[in-house]
């Protein structure tokens, strides 16, 4: 196995660009001796001849040609590298705020994602209600924020529209039995759009869970004691999708709005908006909406 050296390479490109070793040098700030020695290392490596020394001047042999764009490319991606792991320009802390109920499954794909590029920058992740978010987000506490909403506010960025559906144990009986048992968070927004929905259909119902905890949420309806609504494709692997078949209310469509990407003035946060972005339109609505059991996180 042999490795390409990218200091060779460099004075390989050195000379090329300055039409010999003498210029080479004085751009390296080397010796010439030195950059004469890196250039037959490199020969000797490759069993090529790259430079035609013949001449009045150093010329590029056919495969010092086709050696040259690699070459150029490879110092290019070194520098890239180096220069994003270390340069203090891409350090620092990026608050996202997002909602409990749409963390999974594109966020943690995005921090990792995001974290590949950006090792030495922190993203701290406050998970909240929209509420409380867009709170945070206008006393500046936040970078960036998504929400769930059904409009978009000013400066808004709408990234999908999902509806909610009825969530449920597996093969749970929950959904069926009257008054219709809800469990719900204090705070979430989906809550008086529910409420609204089964008082219109008739449907009589009692809130047997109102917690601030969406693990508590989460158990109660695993245990099959009520149901709960979340936006399509989100729910987590122990939940399902209720099939009702038309014995519950049709739910509205929400908006997955995302705040700060236009605002920040950060190439650091526009990336991160970026990542969010793609992770969003990567979940594929339709099939969520075929796959009525669950979407694993």
């Amino acid at each position: 196995m042999r490795n390409l050296d990218i200091t060779t390479l460099r004075s390989f490109v050195a000379v090329a660009d300055n039409g010999g070793v003498t210029r080479a040098a004085g751009f390296l700030h080397l010796t010439q001796s030195a950059v004469s020695m890196q250039l037959k290392r490199l020969e000797e490596l490759l069993g090529l001849q790259l430079l035609d020394r013949s001449g009045r001047t150093i010329a590029l042999t056919a495969s010092g040609e086709q050696l040259l764009a690699y070459a150029r490319r490879m110092v290019a991606l070194n520098d890239e590298v180096i220069g994003r792991l270390t340069d203090q320009a891409y350090e620092g802390e990026i608050v996202l705020g997002v909602p409990h109920d749409i963390v999974y499954p594109a966020i943690p794909q995005v921090l990792q994602r995001f974290n590949a590029s950006f090792p030495r920058v922190k993203v701290q992740l406050i998970s909240s209600f929209t509420r409380s978010l867009k709170e945070q987000f206008s006393r500046g506490e936040c970078d960036l924020i998504l929400t769930t909403e059904t409009t978009t506010s000013e400066n808004g960025e709408t990234l999908a529209e999902r509806p909610l559906c009825w969530i449920g144990a597996p093969n749970g009986s929950a959904w069926r039995q009257r008054p219709l048992k809800l469990a719900f968070g204090r705070y979430c927004t989906f809550r008086p759009k529910v409420v609204g929905a089964l008082d219109a259909a008739g449907i009589s119902w009692e809130m047997v869970v109102e917690t601030d905890s969406d693990r508590t949420i989460e158990a109660t309806v695993s245990a099959d004691l009520a149901i709960h609504t979340m936006i399509e494709g989100t729910e987590p692997p122990h939940l399902v999708q209720i099939d009702h078949g038309g014995n519950l209310p049709e739910l509205p469509v929400q908006l997955i709005n995302l705040y700060g990407a236009e605002t920040s003035g950060s190439p650091m946060v526009s990336e991160l908006a970026f990542l969010v972005r793609k992770a969003f339109q990567n979940i594929s609505a339709p099939l969520a909406a075929a796959q009525t059991h669950w979407t694993a996180t």
